[in-house]
């Protein structure tokens, strides 16, 4: 059977041999060998960059690294300028994989990666989901992710889709009509897995319970379902173990990045140490040890194109106290939470449709810096943004447009614009709050 997941990378110009070769060898370090491979590895990406990425030399400026500590956190906020200012030295928009942020912490942005350290991401995914029998030349995915609604768009990304054996459903609407829909393709298809956003996910759960469904007998074919993006909180997974009868598996993770972390079979949640090399911080940029609560903060240890360095995410978490520097553990994620909006015809639509919104309204210029969506009634929704110039009539109307186009129509949407947004405790900006009851 043709492997048309692997063919279409390699069509692309990521070579997915060469980066299986590193992985390989990666993999088959002993401890001992890891730890001086992690040193090498960090070294070797921060003297890069600095040689090689004016953007991100000028963010060092003349401060002195002596050890990994010295080297500045890297947040969000820097990236917010095009992102050809930002590639290294012989990288352009042609040669790299460009893609957004889905802006789930208030500040999207564009990134890139080499195409070496993008393959090397596949690779590793690819190695983590045959955890769970998956392959993605063969398994048909059930994909519960954001896609645009333009019809050019829209074909593309469906044909994409197919060629990486997966359907993608439409998060964006979940009411009853809708989620029946989804059920009669469960039935007509053999799916092997899902995966994609939780809040999502349980929606769908949450229709079978109102039903009184069972997804596994619906789709025999279902193996595994593996969530995304939110917090999957323990009543969640005991609804979704109930409804679906498979396996419920937490993946966390960052475009931007890679995988993060993904919960074995054996129920530990493994940090991806084979691409990235992930610290707890405190609130003064110190590294804490295990067990302790702070900010993640991550590099990506191979991505050239595009400096990743002691990169903040944006969450909060622990690492077990049994974690070592080869075999990491993530012991808790806090953040990632999202409220429903709960429109006037009743449709449903989860947080992550206003992640997937801002890929469409905001591009790599830098204006628009920050921004919340609140839903304050049934049909009114408040966009507090922070920007260098304030929108333009033309801006908010199109804005007005692209959200009526996801949402529905005759909404009212009202736009403030601040010089700064208040945040979380954790630094964190929740993009979407609803004030809305959502007693559904």
């Amino acid at each position: 059977m043709l492997n048309l997941f692997n063919l279409t990378l390699r069509l692309n110009g990521f070579p997915i041999k060469k980066s299986q070769e590193e992985l390989d060898k990666i993999l088959a370090l002993s401890d001992e060998d890891y730890a001086s491979f992690l040193e090498l590895k960090k070294k070797e990406i921060v003297a890069y960059h600095l040689q090689n990425n004016p953007f991100y030399s000028s963010l060092i400026g003349s401060k002195s690294i002596v050890k990994w500590d010295d080297i500045p956190v890297m947040k969000k906020i820097h990236f917010q300028k095009p992102l050809a200012e930002r590639l290294s030295k012989g990288f352009t928009r042609k040669n790299v994989y460009v893609n957004k942020t889905s802006g789930s912490s208030g500040d999207p942005m564009v990134f890139a990666k080499d195409k070496f350290c993008h393959a090397l991401t596949w690779v590793n995914i690819m190695r983590r989901f045959q955890w769970y029998g998956l392959d993605f030349n063969h398994s048909w995915q059930a994909r519960f992710y954001g896609m645009p609604l333009d019809f050019i768009a829209n074909k593309k990304l469906r044909l994409k889709d197919f060629l990486s054996h997966r359907y993608r459903f439409n998060i964006f609407d979940f009411s009853d009509t809708a989620m029946q829909k989804m059920v009669s393709k469960f039935h007509r298809t053999k799916f092997d897995y899902i995966n994609g956003y939780t809040n999502s996910i349980v929606l769908l759960a949450k229709y079978l319970q109102r039903k009184d469904l069972y997804l596994n007998t619906i789709c025999p074919s279902l193996k595994v379902c593996i969530v995304t993006s939110e917090m999957l909180f323990d009543e969640d997974k005991k609804l979704l173990e109930e409804r679906f009868r498979i396996p419920i598996i937490n993946e966390y993770g960052s475009a931007e990045l890679d995988i993060i972390a993904l919960e074995n079979p054996e129920g530990i949640w493994k940090i991806n140490s084979e691409t990235l090399f992930v610290e707890i911080l405190d609130e003064n940029d110190s590294v804490l040890p295990y067990g302790q609560e702070g900010r993640i903060v991550v590099t990506s240890l191979y991505n050239k194109a595009h400096p990743m360095i002691r990169y903040e995410v944006g969450d909060i978490g622990i690492l077990d106290e049994k974690s070592t520097l080869q075999h990491p553990i993530l012991k808790k994620l806090v953040g990632r939470t999202n409220d429903v909006a709960i429109l006037p015809s009743g449709k449903k639509s989860p947080g992550m449709t206003f992640y997937s919104i801002t890929k469409k309204l905001f591009d790599d210029e830098g204006n628009v810096k920050e921004f919340v969506i609140t839903q304050t009634k049934l049909d009114t929704f408040e966009i507090e943004y922070v920007s260098e110039l304030g929108l333009s009539t033309e801006e908010i109307t199109e804005i007005e447009r692209v959200l009526s186009q996801f949402l529905e129509p005759n909404l009212k949407y009202l736009f403030y614009r601040k010089d700064t947004i208040e945040r979380s405790k954790s630094g964190k900006l929740k993009q979407f709050k609803s004030r809305i009851s959502a007693s559904y």
